[in-house]
């Protein structure tokens, strides 16, 4: 049984009695009760149990050797307490659902795959610290709430390709993330693990307790923007730009003070933060999947919101239909070879009474793509006159392989897809509602470009990642700054018509 919490979020001293009415009405609208078989959030509870995706065939799950390790691991599981809790995962489904009409914009970030080895604080404390400098540049610039989503505390699973890998004529399983199994080409480490499952949890639970510390106990206030920025940022063009925008803010802050505003307002010194992650395993998911005492409803409980990918979205398959049936928001992966139909039923059979906020699209396609297949899925979605959030990951379509052998996503090439995103949805008339990056607090070479100009021949100083590249905090930043600017051009544009 779960137990429901209350956060508080920042929010930028621009919102007006507008957008607040506006969320007040859409508070009501997300609690009102369902139809029949509906959650009020708006799962499709008809014939589905926790285990009712047992009897579909389930794609990229790994193949234990051992039934009742696995067994024993997944009860262990079962036993300890949720990492998130429903009345958290509710409120997002509020945050989202203002974004899903401009009243708000979400980035997600994090980690392309947590690993046990890099687990310390200080990489937890610099991603967070990153993801607020970025939600700050953000709200500035666009003059609406940033609703802030980690790729953190549950974000290890992998889908691959194929089964086995082959190096040197030996075929071994293919590394799936450190949840199941680890990097290290020998048949031992590349044997599915279910102990590795219960210290995943226990990654999870202690990654949770620092961003909760983080959140909450005085780190993220706002007093504070001008401490987030990372040591050897310092020098870099885009730490000039954000320590000036930094203080640009405590200006702001020394204002309302002056005027009578407390600086010890929860919203001044707390955050909202949330978790997300690629829900891949669904043993896992299964055994943190809950029933709230509050609604009476199921939670996945491993993270506040849970999106399945390409691979295994199929209509019929495991996972949509352990996703029909959990209370969170969920995000489903689309790409130019996405069909309008079929992502409109799919839409439909996940969201049957089209409560707002509780699905969030995720294209992933490069620019050009993007540009020539976005519309016709919008307009698809537009027609049905279905509720949903819309969000660009420019990472997946730009990852390449250079000469040198290193996969690495060009940071033009990242951030071209962005605008293109903002174009396309500019024209339509509809909302771009948020970001998902794959990015790390630390100074890593893995993506090429940006101002700090990251060459093909520079990749191998600190390329540290053991699956795909990322983003580093001053690409991160650069991009948030180029975001800002763009929203802000549109917002400008909105209000001259």
């Amino acid at each position: 049984t779960t137990t429901t919490t209350t956060t508080t979020t920042m929010t930028p001293s621009s919102s007006n009695a507008r957008r607040v009415v506006s969320v007040r009405a859409q508070a009501k609208t997300t609690k009102k009760a369902g139809s029949a078989g509906v959650s009020t959030t708006g799962a499709s509870l008809v014939g589905w149990t926790p285990t009712s995706w047992r009897q579909r065939e389930a794609l990229q799950q790994p193949n234990y050797e051992n039934q009742e390790e696995l067994a024993a691991a997944l009860t262990e599981i079962q036993n300890r307490p949720p990492l998130v809790f429903a009345g958290e995962s509710r409120n997002l489904q509020e945050r989202l659902a203002k974004a899903a009409r401009g009243d708000a914009f979400v980035l997600f970030g994090g980690d392309c795959a947590e690993s046990f080895k890099e687990f310390r604080a200080d990489t937890v404390r610099d991603t967070y610290r990153v993801l607020l400098q970025m939600s700050v540049v953000l709200m500035y610039g666009s003059g609406v709430p940033v609703v802030k989503l980690g790729r953190m505390a549950g974000q290890f699973a992998k889908p691959r390709s194929e089964d086995l890998e082959t190096i040197g004529g030996v075929s071994l399983p293919s590394y799936r993330g450190d949840n199941i199994n680890s990097v290290e080409f020998t048949p031992e480490a590349r044997r599915p693990d279910p102990a590795r499952l219960i210290k995943a949890y226990d990654q999870s639970c202690a990654t949770l307790n620092l961003l909760r510390a983080f959140s909450n106990g005085g780190y993220a206030a706002m007093t504070r923007v001008n401490d987030w920025n990372l040591d050897f940022m310092q020098s870099e063009p885009k730490g000039a730009a954000y320590q000036d925008l930094a203080q640009r803010v405590d200006a702001a802050i020394d204002f309302m003070a002056a005027c009578g505003i407390d600086e010890a307002h929860p919203a001044m010194n707390q955050t909202s933060f949330f978790t997300a992650h690629e829900a891949l395993h669904l043993g896992y998911e299964e055994s943190l999947t809950r029933l709230d005492s509050t609604t009476q409803e199921y939670y996945g409980c491993s993270a506040h919101f849970l999106w399945c990918g390409e691979r295994t979205r199929q209509p019929e398959g495991a996972h949509m239909e352990y996703f029909r049936g959990i209370s969170n928001p969920i995000g489903i992966k689309i790409s130019d070879k996405s069909d309008g139909e079929g992502v409109v039923s799919l839409v439909k059979t996940l969201n049957p009474d089209n409560i707002p906020g509780r699905i969030t699209l995720i294209s992933r396609m490069g620019a050009a793509k993007l540009r020539e297949h976005l519309p016709r899925l919008i307009t698809a979605i537009d027609d049905a006159k279905l509720n949903v959030l819309w969000v660009t990951d420019p990472m997946h379509g730009n990852t390449i392989k250079t000469d040198n052998g290193f996969k690495t996503r060009p940071f033009e090439a990242v951030r071209d897809e962005i605008m293109a995103f903002f174009e396309v949805h500019e024209k339509m008339g509809t909302v771009p509602g948020g970001v998902h990056l794959e990015m790390t607090g630390q100074d890593v070479t893995e993506c090429t470009g940006g101002t700090v100009d990251i060459s093909n021949s520079d990749l191998e100083k600190r390329y540290l990642t053991h699956c795909d590249p990322r983003l580093n905090a001053s690409q991160a930043i650069e991009l948030a700054f180029l975001m800002a600017s763009e929203l802000n051009a549109m917002r400008e544009r909105r209000a001259a018509q």
